[in-house]
């Protein structure tokens, strides 16, 4: 099978459908997992490497931003060097070099060697984030086969970092901080052979496309200044002008890209992958769900450590219901509801289900029990982030022309990392107004009233979590196009959508279009 993009006269020859497939699935998801949980698992380990290296509490977000900084800012690129180079290859390469990254943050001797080693892994991850996606994309056309490879991705996306809360905390406590980042080199290791036995190749014939050099250098300077930005203000607050320098920056260079890709001869992301209103509600929907995410983990970690003085073990298994249930809906949602209901109905269903739990987190104080305050808002999260992700990765890398697979599959990756470094400095910075206003309103201050002030600015966070969730709902439900039964026949030519021309296009269900 053979196809020809509209943007450059190559052609990729598509590899037939295999019965190594699932095995792929295997390794792509175990690369997931590997970069997702890393977005949380080093931040367990970050007072023992203090106490070990001896730097300062501010040093301490040096290191988690200088990952996110480096993998929020290069995506695209990642994405798009996989369909220049090939996947399979770059997906080796970006294994390859997470784990060297892993290996030599793990063995560092300074607070510099252990933020360069950070900075490495964020742009192997992304480099291999998108290339993950891209591989599924193209791997899995057929309706039925594409679910279930979407709905263990989905369900990985979306618990990888509760994975990780719990990885980091029993590593950390039983063996050595080191060994958060040694890890990865283990599961690189098996995930490598994996992608030379099952990966599959997919040969180019005619001209290699030619990288967009300017596009790729306005976009990475945005997104640079745009997580920058947010994580200036989690750090040092809203009124520098550090912040707002950085902000504005993006936004100058955002619009210049814009207006670059509508007249650049191979545009590093053709507009009409993210104007598609469907894949543009995806890409909103994911951001979304980030923001609202990263919150969860930030503060719910905070309060069963902090406030009910959980050990880090203890707290990495208080998330286990939530993954579980995140399982079981993404299972649920990809296989029996999304092909009936489509994402029109699921996504906003799911923000919904985030949104009461979250609300419900609001009711926590300090005499709470985690079994009858806190359980019960973490299983329905779960099930709500389960009926969110697995349906708003498949649509947003549904019907798009397999050249552009990888950019496409990176925009998913950057609406998560871009929507994590927006609710984590929104969320920090209301969190710590509130804890102020209440201390200032508690005077004099005691133990008493610092632990309540802490719970009372973790209620806030919640609060208006539950508001992005809301808000993400209401978007969800207007932008997502309806279904409706097609005439026998019509669905594989209303597949894609117009402007697209796929072999991997596959339609999340056969008998339905939208409108």
């Amino acid at each position: 099978m053979s196809e020809t993009s509209p943007q450059n006269s190559s052609t990729v020859t598509a590899p037939a459908p295999s019965s190594r497939r699932w095995f792929t699935l295997s390794v792509v998801a175990l690369a997931q997992l590997m970069v997702v949980l890393d977005s949380t698992v080093v931040n367990i380990a970050l007072p023992a490497a203090q106490a070990d290296l001896g730097f300062s509490n501010g040093d301490r977000q040096g290191i988690i931003t200088a990952y996110s900084l480096a993998f929020g800012s290069l995506l695209l690129l990642g994405g798009r060097l996989s369909d220049l180079m090939g996947r399979k290859r770059t997906f080796i390469i970006g294994l390859i070099g997470f784990a060297g990254a892993s290996a030599l943050g793990g063995a560092a001797g300074s607070f510099g060697m252990l933020v360069g080693a950070r900075a490495l892994q964020g742009a192997f991850g992304a480099l291999l984030a998108p290339t993950a996606l891209a591989v599924l994309t193209t791997t899995f056309t057929v309706p039925k086969e594409r679910a279930r490879a979407f709905g263990v991705f989905g369900a990985i996306a979306g618990a990888g970092g509760a994975v990780g809360l719990l990885l980091g905390g029993f590593l950390t406590q039983d063996f050595d901080w080191r060994w958060n980042l040694y890890i990865n080199v283990g599961i690189a290791v098996i995930a490598v052979i994996g992608a030379v036995l099952f990966v599959p190749l997919a040969k180019r014939d005619g001209p290699r496309p030619k990288l967009d050099i300017p596009g790729t250098l306005l976009v990475s300077a945005a997104l640079f200044s745009l997580v920058y930005g947010f994580s200036n203000a989690e750090s040092d607050g809203w009124g520098s002008p550090l912040t707002w320098g950085f902000l504005a920056a993006s936004g100058v260079l955002l619009i210049a890209f814009v207006l670059w890709q509508r007249r650049a001869k191979h545009p590093l992301l053709p507009l009409t992958i993210v104007l598609d209103r469907n894949r543009g509600a995806s890409y909103i929907s994911v951001l979304i769900a980030g923001a609202g995410l990263f919150g969860v983990f930030l503060f719910v970690t905070y309060y069963l450590e902090i406030s009910l003085h959980f050990t880090p073990i203890q707290t990495g298994l208080s998330f286990l219901p939530m993954i579980g249930m995140l399982i079981v809906a993404a299972q649920l949602s990809t296989n029996i509801l999304v092909p009936r209901l489509g994402p029109k109905i699921m996504v906003p269903f799911g923000m919904t289900l985030a949104a009461i739990a979250m609300f419900s987190f609001t009711r926590l104080d300090l005499h709470s029990s985690y079994a009858g305050g806190l359980l019960p808002g973490l299983m329905i999260l779960g099930f709500g982030m389960g009926s969110i992700m697995p349906a708003s990765i498949q649509t947003a890398t549904l019907g798009v022309d397999r050249h552009f697979a990888g950019v496409a599959s990176a925009m998913v990756n950057t609406s998560q990392q871009v929507g994590g470094s927006i609710g984590t400095a929104l969320l920090n910075t209301l969190a710590a107004t509130a804890a102020a206003d209440y201390v200032a309103s508690h005077l004099p201050p005691t133990a008493t009233t610092m632990a309540e002030a802490a719970v009372h600015s973790y209620s806030v966070a919640y609060g208006w979590g539950s508001g992005f969730f809301a808000v993400g709902a209401v978007i969800a439900a207007v932008l997502f196009r309806r279904r409706v039964r097609a005439p026998h026949g019509a669905h594989s030519a209303a597949a894609a959508p117009h402007g697209t021309h796929s072999a991997a296009a596959a339609p999340a269900t056969e008998p339905v279009v939208m409108h």
